[in-house]
Parts: C-alpha cells; sequence; structure tokens
C-alpha cells in the first residue's frame, strides 16, 4: 500500500490528528513517554539527592547571573578560563569584604536582640493585660473575665518565647545548609567550572533537542531566558537597594535593632509583600518597646512610608517594570511550594520552574486560542 493510500486526505484529519507514521518515524505514544520519563527522572533525582545538591544548584544560579559579565570580558580579548577565574574572585572577594564588615555587627544586634527578649515579653504581657482591662471597662466582667486576661497574657509571651525560639533555629540551620566547607570550596569550584563551560554546556543540551521541535523549544527557552534573567538582576538589585536603605534609615533614626531589621525587610522583599509587611511589623513593634515617646515611632513610620513609596514606584518600575510576567501570588505560591516539596533546595528552584511553566501555559495558550477546538462556531440545529 502506498504513502497516499496509507493517510487519510487532509479534509477528514482532525486538528489533533497525527499522519501515519513512516519508517523511522517517532509516533506520538513515544513523545509523550519520553517527555513523561525525563519528568520522573527529574522528580527522582530530586527527591533522593536533594539533601547534597543545594551548593550544585547555586552554582549553576552563579554561573547563570554571571555568565553574560564573563562573555563581555571573553569578547574584549580575555579568555574564557581566566574571565570565569576573575568572575568568581570577585564575588568571594564581595562576599568575605561582607562577612568582615557587616557580620560582626549583625552578630552583636542577634545577641542584643536574644538580650531583650525578656523585656519585650513582659511588654507584650502588660500590653495585653491593660487591652483586657479595656475591654472588661467596655464590655463588663461578665463578658472579660480575670482567667481570660490571665490567659492572654500568659500566652503572649509564649508566643514572643516561641518565635524567638523559631529564629535561633532557623538561624543555626541556615548555618547548618551553607557550611563553611560548602561556602568556601564546593559552590566556588563548581560555579568555576559550570561558568568556565557554560557556552559548551548549552552547545550540547541545543545538540540533544529533537529535530522536529527544536525551533519550538529554542523559541520557550530564549522567553524563559528573558523572563528570569529580567526577575533575577532586577530582583537582587532591588533587594539590595532596599536593604541598604532600611539598614541605613532605621538606624539613623535611632532604633537598636535598624541594622539587622532593615537588612532582613530588604532581603526578603524577593517574595512579595512578605518583605514590607514583616520588616515594618517588626522595626514598628520594637520602635514602641524602645522610645518612650511617640516621635520615635512616627519617626520609625515615616522611614517606612518612604521605602514604601520608593520600592512601589521608583525601584520596581526602574528595574523590574513589565519585563517580568511574572504574577505575585504565582511567585509566592511557587517559593512556599517548592519549600514544602524539598526544603531549602526548593526555594532555588521555585523561581526558574514558576517562570517555566508561565512560559509553556501562555505557549499552550496561545496554541489553543488558534486551533479549531476554540475557534470552532457553535453547531447548528
Amino acid at each position: 500500500m502506498s504513502d497516499t493510500q496509507e493517510r487519510p486526505p487532509p479534509e477528514q484529519r482532525t486538528w489533533f490528528s497525527e499522519p501515519a507514521p513512516i519508517p523511522g518515524q517517532a509516533t506520538r505514544g513515544q513523545r509523550v513517554a519520553l517527555v513523561v520519563g525525563l519528568l520522573v527522572v527529574a522528580w527522582l533525582v530530586l527527591q533522593l539527592f536533594a539533601s547534597v545538591l543545594a551548593p550544585f544548584v547555586a552554582a549553576a544560579g552563579i554561573a547563570y547571573v554571571l555568565d553574560p559579565s564573563t562573555t563581555t570580558l571573553t569578547r574584549l580579548g580575555l579568555a574564557r578560563g581566566m574571565a570565569a577565574l576573575l568572575m568568581i574572585v570577585v564575588l568571594l572577594a564581595g562576599v568575605l569584604i561582607f562577612i568582615l564588615l557587616l557580620y560582626p555587627l549583625i552578630l552583636q544586634q542577634i545577641g542584643l536582640l536574644l538580650g531583650r527578649i525578656p523585656q519585650y515579653v513582659q511588654l507584650l504581657q502588660i500590653w495585653a493585660s491593660e487591652v483586657i482591662i479595656d475591654l472588661q471597662q467596655n464590655f463588663g466582667s461578665d463578658v472579660v473575665n480575670d482567667k481570660l486576661r490571665d490567659l492572654v497574657s500568659g500566652q503572649a509571651g509564649n508566643v514572643l518565647t516561641f518565635l524567638a525560639s523559631a529564629l535561633t533555629s532557623v538561624t543555626g540551620a541556615g548555618f547548618a545548609i551553607f557550611n563553611v566547607l560548602t561556602l568556601a570550596i564546593v559552590t566556588p569550584v563548581v560555579g568555576f567550572y559550570l561558568l568556565r563551560d557554560w557556552p559548551r554546556l548549552i552547545s550540547m543540551v541545543d545538540s540533544w533537542l529533537p529535530h522536529r521541535y527544536a525551533d519550538v523549544i529554542r523559541a520557550q527557552a530564549r522567553e524563559v531566558d528573558r523572563i528570569l534573567s529580567a526577575w533575577v538582576r532586577g530582583q537582587a538589585l532591588c533587594c539590595i537597594i532596599l536593604a541598604l536603605y532600611y539598614a541605613l534609615a532605621l538606624t539613623i533614626v535611632g532604633l537598636d535593632l535598624g541594622l539587622i531589621v532593615g537588612m532582613a525587610a530588604g532581603l526578603l522583599s524577593f517574595i512579595p509583600y512578605v518583605g514590607s509587611i514583616t520588616g515594618g511589623v517588626t522595626a514598628l513593634g520594637l520602635a514602641m518597646a524602645q522610645f518612650p515617646h511617640w516621635r520615635g515611632v512616627i519617626a520609625v513610620g515615616c522611614v517606612l512610608i518612604v521605602g514604601q513609596t520608593l520600592e512601589g514606584y521608583v525601584i520596581y518600575p526602574r528595574f523590574l517594570g513589565d519585563r517580568v510576567e511574572l504574577p505575585a501570588v504565582w511567585v509566592i505560591f511557587a517559593l512556599f511550594a517548592g519549600a514544602a516539596a524539598f526544603g531549602f533546595l526548593g526555594v532555588m528552584l521555585a523561581v526558574p520552574v514558576a517562570a517555566t511553566i508561565g512560559v509553556l501555559c501562555r505557549f499552550w495558550l496561545r496554541r489553543y486560542l488558534a486551533s479549531p477546538l476554540y475557534l470552532d462556531p457553535p453547531s447548528k440545529r
């Protein structure tokens, strides 16, 4: 039987049908099996090796971020290996300067915070008791009794103590993850080799693409790279600027823990709304506990208002703008889902995976809107 006899005429094919495979041609089932198999293997690798993949994923992120600068140095005549080594050395020098200058101050402020926890617990208990007394005066002792007042004031102190212990354990877990060996040896070494071989790796992966879909995959990969690079570099600049602003401004207005609170608020701003809300509530609470008058609290509030104004109308539109097609809710969900699934490794992979899924969803949505499944007119009865 000839090829024309085996295949139905074009007018009899549906939009989702596929021509009968010719000898040596892959079937739809084989293509689906390949995609499913790759996803299953990736999932198993993450499940089995999640505890040791963090430094390698961090090294891949470093290579991805530093690749444009390294490529620029190679165009200026520097060898790729020397350019990669120079960028890694500059990165390590920046981390070392940060540790030497700010790390002692951060540890000092953490010690100050832990030393003041009993004072904050007492103040919180007094405030809770006053609130209960006001409620008793307004609604009567039948509605709000003394037992409820004692319970609320006691639980308020317990909550603050729990938060302090949680902060201590989280800090310890962070240092356990990023131990000295990982920071000093594994991540920089792997990052150097990945950065040196980055163009070769990209070319190798590109050569593995199936010929039939190579152009489509390359187009979607370029779109993911555009969105991801804009988000990573823009968000990094925004976090650094906000951390510097909040740390300096809160320290200038006299907040004792302004440095650590400001840096935390700025660095956590990569999670939409989390950095600003956490930093704002913490700064105002510490200000009310520290300052005996309202002028200090008002000054801290003005710092927060100015920071939010700069963030919403100057910093984010300037460095992110409309280039990043990642809705805030989608980023928050991706970060929390990644943390729940793979811990810290999931947090590092959350945004790249979210950007990839977003690009693929928009691609398939365009395919759907151009297909007969969407364009077919309603049947006439």
